[in-house]
């Protein structure tokens, strides 16, 4: 069937604007202005009534199975206030929830920068108030932290003499666990954790993609396997792709394949997948690489102590020699590579390991990334630059990010930090995404703080010269996602023989105030020419 979308205001992208387009079999057949496609040919014809429409936009960078298990959990972001109201609220979640059996009570969330009442992140002592009997698990917002309480420390047999994994550690009081665990020392508790199977899989990433697509998101980049150690790689392609067999997938996914081990990853690719590897529903994408923590946990890893305590510097999460390895094991395999990387000495260690591998086995056009971006130096950025990489940046970050940087980042690496308008005038490609479930997807919230540099409560701007312009903006949310994973011919503009992705708004981003662009209203999704949403 052929559809003509006609008397709106049509964003195609870079730059362009348009009236009207037609749509037939899931792609973009022709497009123009509204006397153009006047005559054109078509079963219907929809009156958009003025309305704004967007290429569908693209988060390049979230844990789609992640925010579905988040959504199963206790949402702690909203009684993050203080100490006092996330505690009632797992009270009130266990009482309406009650676990059975093998089950713990989890939550996700909390952010101890907002609570009112005590200046400190909760503890084990915090949890048993809740219970002492249910094994507790909260999450930290940025993933990068959680906390047990003590019959979970129990149950993971946390003691003492436990010893921190590599690219981990264990919080420790008076000579005990406290029931804090950072970064990978997270996996000596969640590895105990119950297993879901293949169709609780599915359901939590049918529950994520009904809750993005209300943001008006099409396509996403996800990181997935590191959401549940314990199950291996194949079960989560497995759900992904009989969710595409029965037509269920809302959303067109790139899976940034996280991997911690060179052996896991030497299996994933002697089973044949490769970057590209899939259809336009599911592909595989980037090798994808956990390079340091979060600043609001402490763990990014900079060069320089943090103000707020001059003992931390955080910590990478890899050795060199690892870091080393896995880059080269990818790259040398035709694998695109993302890394995540806050912190500046993160980031040096991930540089030159990239420069190590092109300098051996030289290669064009790889689209290595780095995943973040935030604390760099003048001196990291031209190396960006020189080494032709990609940058999956989260401009929404800057809505928390603005009350913490300059209290606990040394000055002179705050002045040269979360320089993605500087990246982007120097040619480098700057997509953007949400980390969702450590923001919620909220691309028009994102978009806001891209253009404003400044938190919706009115704290900053930070550094406004980096400020992106609303087109800028757009456009990292919707072409150059698409160039992130290769498809930038396929998708992420309005023009004929691209696949019909586009979103309605219910009014026009350059039109309104910026303070007001996260007010704007998604109206309808579409996917393929047909809607996954309708408010």
């Amino acid at each position: 069937m052929r559809t003509v979308f006609e008397h709106g205001k049509v964003y195609a992208g870079n730059g362009r604007f348009l009236d009207a387009f037609a749509i037939e079999d899931g792609r973009f057949v022709a497009t123009g202005t509204d006397a153009e496609l006047a005559g054109f040919q078509a079963d219907t014809r929809m009156d958009l009534d003025g309305c704004f429409v967007s290429p569908g936009f693209n988060d390049s960078h979230m844990h789609l199975l992640g925010f579905g298990k988040t959504l199963a959990g206790a949402d702690l972001s909203s009684h993050t206030g203080s100490l006092q109201d996330m505690i009632d609220c797992l009270r009130l979640y266990n009482l309406s929830h009650p676990v059975n059996g093998a089950g713990w009570l989890q939550g996700r969330g909390f952010n101890q920068d907002y609570f009112r009442d005590v200046a400190r992140m909760p503890d084990r002592h915090d949890l048993d108030r809740v219970s002492s009997d249910v094994p507790i698990l909260i999450m930290r917002t940025c993933g990068h932290c959680c906390v047990v309480n003590t019959r979970g420390l129990e149950l993971a047999g946390i003691t003492t003499g436990t010893q921190a994994p590599e690219g981990g550690a264990i919080g420790m009081e008076n000579g005990e666990p406290d029931g804090r665990l950072f970064d990978n020392a997270i996996d000596l508790v969640t590895r105990i954790l119950p297993r879901p199977d293949k169709a609780d899989i599915m359901e939590m990433i049918r529950q994520a993609m009904r809750a993005a697509n209300q943001y008006g998101i099409t396509s996403v980049h996800s990181d997935d396997y590191c959401v549940y150690r314990n199950i291996p790689f194949e079960t989560v392609n497995e759900a992904y792709l009989i969710l595409e067999t029965n037509n269920e997938l809302s959303l067109r996914v790139c899976e940034q394949c996280n991997f911690t081990e060179p052996e896991m990853l030497e299996r994933f690719l002697k089973q044949g997948y490769r970057t590209g590897t899939g259809s336009r529903r599911f592909r595989i994408g980037p090798l994808k690489l956990l390079g340091d923590g979060a600043l609001g946990s402490r763990t990014a890893h900079l060069t320089m102590p943090y103000l707020s305590n001059q003992n931390e510097r955080g910590f990478c999460l890899f050795s060199d020699d690892t870091m080393n390895e896995m880059i080269d094991i990818a790259h040398r395999n035709g694998m695109q590579i993302a890394v995540h990387a806050i912190g500046d000495a993160c980031l040096d260690q991930v540089l030159t390991a990239f420069e190590r591998a092109l300098s051996v086995y030289p290669r064009m056009d790889h689209r290595h990334g780095i995943v973040h971006c935030q604390i760099t130096r003048e001196d990291q950025l031209r190396r960006i630059r020189a080494l032709g990489l990609h940058v999956y940046v989260q401009s929404v970050f800057l809505d928390y990010d603005n009350h913490i940087v300059e209290r606990i980042v040394p000055p002179e690496l705050a002045a040269s930090s979360y320089h993605w308008k500087t990246l982007l005038n120097m040619g480098v490609c700057v997509s953007n995404g949400s980390d969702c479930p450590v923001e919620q997807p909220d691309v028009m919230k994102g978009i806001e703080c891209a253009v404003t540099r400044t938190s919706l409560d009115g704290t900053g701007p930070y550094l406004p010269d980096e400020a992106f312009t609303v087109r800028e903006a757009l456009d990292s949310f919707t072409s150059e996602g698409a160039k992130a994973s290769f498809e930038e011919h396929v998708k992420g503009q309005i023009q004929p023989g691209m696949l019909a992705d586009f979103v309605i708004l219910e009014r026009d981003p350059f039109e309104v105030p910026a303070e007001m662009l996260h007010t704007i209203r998604v109206m309808k999704t579409y996917l393929g020419g047909e809607p996954v949403y309708d408010a």
